[in-house]
């Protein structure tokens, strides 16, 4: 996907880069590990996030400090060099209120945004954050020396070749992903950083409290939390919740810290994320005739959309061709088409399809 990278200085100096997708009104997501703006569209386990921020949205986005192509050697990494990064880019897009979303540690960097510049953000949404970072929430010595493992393998094995290595923090956050979506997460880590910044990273991130900013968050804020998360425990999400004024908290029946578009899970994230979010008066009326479809009808239609046939949605999404066609059955019927052209001009006319439509 063709893109148009910038960059701006943080506080300090170091240069972050940022981009923008989709358009209308705007939506900004912090940044977190783990990205990196020219590979993220490619990455399997990332496109399906993008697509849907983007979907009525122009998505704000800027690679992390020491990681994808902002500058790889920062001085400082550190909550406040991370808020005042996200300070630059919104500043350097022209932004003056937008929703923000916050995911992983990224969520800690939201919260803080927001409680600092409560007259800039409008909702807040929050996906398997947390308050208090790993060496934050450990109780005991042995959980301190787990934290610390898994830090030394990033720090050994982050860039190399060697799989032992390169697979433990996408089975962290991903433990039911396919081996595709596994070694697309390797790839992804082995190219946006080193070893040595992931580590950096990593201790910083363990060492986060936001316990004292979280009350502070003025705008209306939607939490949302895998209950089987293994990279950021449940209880984690639900103090997050807790401590935010009026914060809504979502469950959802998944064990992926970073959730795949083929499992149930999905569309209720989807739903909850389409109700909260704002978006412009055009994108809703255009969106109406839509609220009947499912989630995961939704997906078949994007993919229609974009001019995908039956063979190729059902391996895109992990289905059964005959269990697609039963589906675009029902999509044609909820939405009074008769065949897949009409179908496809009404998903366009509703946002969907845009970016990736074949020509």
């Amino acid at each position: 996907m063709a893109q148009q990278i910038r960059f701006c200085s943080s506080a300090d100096g170091t240069r972050i880069a940022y981009t923008t997708d989709g358009s209308g009104p705007p939506l900004v997501r912090s940044a977190f590990y783990l990205n990196h703006l020219e590979l993220d569209w490619q990455c399997p386990v990332w496109k399906p996030y993008l697509e849907e921020f983007s979907r009525q949205h122009s998505l704000l986005r800027h690679d992390m400090r020491g990681f994808g192509l902002s500058d790889r050697e920062p001085a400082e990494m550190s909550l406040d060099a991370w808020v005042k990064d996200l300070e630059a880019v919104v500043d350097a897009a022209g932004l003056e209120r937008f929703p923000l979303i916050g995911m992983c540690h990224g969520g800690a960097i939201a919260i803080e945004y927001a409680a600092r510049h409560p007259e800039r953000v409008s909702h807040l949404v929050l996906f398997g954050a947390y308050a208090r970072g790993a060496l934050r929430r450990a109780t005991t010595p042995g959980q301190r020396e787990a934290r610390e493992l898994l830090v030394k393998l990033a720090e050994l094995g982050w860039g190399t070749e060697n799989a032992a290595f390169r697979q433990v923090w996408p089975a962290l956050l991903q433990p039911t992903g396919s081996p595709e979506r596994l070694r697309a997460l390797a790839e992804l880590q082995q190219k946006s950083s080193t070893g040595a910044v992931a580590a950096r990273l990593l201790r910083a991130a363990g060492e986060l409290d936001i316990t004292g900013s979280a009350p502070k968050v003025q705008c209306p804020t939607l939490v949302l939390h895998p209950k089987d998360d293994r990279a950021a425990p449940f209880a984690e999400g639900r103090l997050v919740a807790a401590l935010i004024p009026g914060a809504k908290l979502v469950s959802l029946d998944s064990a992926n810290h970073v959730l795949t578009e083929v499992e149930p899970a999905w569309g209720e994230f989807l739903a909850e994320l389409r109700a909260f979010l704002p978006a412009s008066a055009n994108a809703r009326a255009r969106s109406s005739e839509l609220q009947a479809l499912t989630g995961r009808e939704m997906e078949i239609l994007e993919r229609i959309a974009q001019g995908l046939d039956n063979a190729q949605i059902a391996a895109h999404l992990e289905m059964a061709e005959k269990t697609v066609r039963n589906h675009i059955t029902r999509i044609f019927d909820k939405l009074a088409v008769e065949n897949r052209g009409q179908a496809i001009v009404r998903a366009r006319e509703s946002g969907l399809g845009l970016k990736g439509a074949l020509a």
